[in-house]
């Protein structure tokens, strides 16, 4: 008898795990996953957000909380995520997420932060009771699906990229930590001066420089003192122009009434020298 409860016990254990284990992978969890490619879903309907790493302790501590509120997703009519920042950098950046656990609350594209009590009560309460509608909601300028918010999430992508890249180089290819920086600023620099061609280049197209003709210096006005000296001047250099004009016209006719009395004498003596010529 006492062996084969020695084997009884074994069974049993062994019965009751193979019973327990099918049940424990059947159970489907209802917190949603949300991801830089699906998180255009949150603009619709009512969310209730948490972002979380896998290493940070009170994320780890929050997690039964958040499974069991979510078990009441259908019956509150919210739908419950969650979002992994050291997989979803993107996220991280068009929310600016500084402290982790975050939880948001989402309203038909309308965002609050969630500031209350982090127990499955508060969260029911803050749903039911509407409580949300006491928190003011993010500005539009610093929503994740605004212009400024897309921008922090690509740069947040691109800080992810050169540090996949940095440890790419230094670990796998072999090259120096300096050798890798040197890479990234030329890079830099690379980038900055292609973009610089090409904003100039479209500056071109769309708005053509034009050539102007040098602008000539603005002439003052005179003031009344030197204006009344100036026409002064102008006034005596037209009387001195018209009297040379009257002196040269003058000079005409008196050189007009000589003329006559000339040919008359040279007419004379012409007419004696020819008689003598005869004698």
């Amino acid at each position: 008898m006492a062996q084969l409860g020695r084997l009884l016990v074994p069974l049993a254990a062994l019965v009751l795990l193979l019973w327990t284990v099918p049940w424990a992978q059947g159970r489907r969890s209802n917190v949603r996953i949300l991801t830089d490619e699906n998180w255009t879903s949150l603009l619709e309907g009512e969310w209730m957000i948490e972002f979380y790493a896998p290493w940070c302790p009170a994320c780890q501590n929050l997690q039964p909380e958040w499974e069991s509120f979510a078990e009441w997703g259908e019956d509150l009519e919210v739908k419950i995520a969650k979002v992994d920042v050291t997989e979803q950098t993107g996220l991280s950046g068009r929310f600016i997420i500084t402290a982790l656990p975050s939880i948001y609350h989402c309203k038909d594209g309308e965002f609050r932060r969630y500031l209350g009590p982090r127990t499955k009560k508060d969260f029911i309460n803050f749903i039911s009771d509407k409580e949300w509608k006491n928190v003011e909601p993010v500005s539009s300028w610093f929503g994740p699906s605004s212009v400024l918010m897309t921008t922090m999430s690509a740069l947040f992508q691109l800080s992810v990229y050169i540090r996949t890249s940095h440890s790419y180089f230094v670990h796998d290819l072999g090259i120096p930590a300096w050798g890798s920086y040197l890479v990234f600023a030329f890079a830099t620099v690379l980038s900055g001066l292609m973009l610089g061609l090409f904003m100039i280049f479209v500056a071109d197209c769309f708005c053509p420089s034009k050539r102007r003709k040098p602008q000539q210096p603005p002439t003052k006005k005179p003031s009344p003192e030197l204006s009344q000296s100036l026409n002064k001047v102008e006034e005596e250099q037209e009387a001195d122009d018209e009297g040379v004009l009257e002196e040269e016209t003058e000079n005409k006719e008196e050189a007009s009434k000589d003329s006559p009395q000339s040919g008359v004498r040279q007419r004379c003596v012409g007419q004696s020298l020819a008689t003598d010529d005869k004698s």
